[in-house]
């Protein structure tokens, strides 16, 4: 069974609007399928986490519904609007993709993800700094070799 390098950026925005949220359910939905590439996690300590609390959902619930029932992702949009609990008005949702936005990786990730792709130097944001990664390491597993 090949393993898939998760390529929608967190920059990318679904219906809802959330920054990250598409990224989410494709790397949630790759690991139920055990097909996500390996070191990367389905939930994870960033954005995932961020995005999962910035919500007002639970973590195990959000894994258990694409575990469970490997939802399109218009059906995982709806199911988080059936929620009790979940905040999706537009000044949470604002705010969570400001902080998404505007969040920077710390100097050595920084340094590691542009060294790895052969560059001194690039963007400061963890969301271009992460496509960076994505990218290099899909060339490394399906292209390269």
């Amino acid at each position: 069974m090949s393993k898939i390098v998760p390529l929608i950026s967190s920059g990318t925005k679904g219906p809802l609007g959330v920054l990250h949220l598409p990224r989410l359910w494709q790397k949630v939905s790759l690991e139920a399928a055990g097909k996500i590439a390996d070191g990367y996690p389905g939930i994870g300590a960033g954005y995932d986490s961020m995005v999962i609390a910035g919500l007002g959902l639970d973590a195990e619930a959000v894994r258990s519904y694409i575990t469970n029932e490997k939802p399109t992702y218009t059906q995982f949009e709806a199911w988080i609007s059936a929620q009790d609990g979940a905040t999706l008005g537009d000044d949470a949702i604002g705010a969570l993709n400001d902080s998404i936005a505007g969040y920077n990786h710390d100097a050595d990730t920084k340094a590691g993800i542009l060294g790895a792709c052969g560059l001194e130097s690039g963007a400061d944001d963890a969301i271009n700094l992460n496509n960076l990664d994505d990218w290099q390491e899909f060339h490394a597993a399906e292209i390269a070799g």
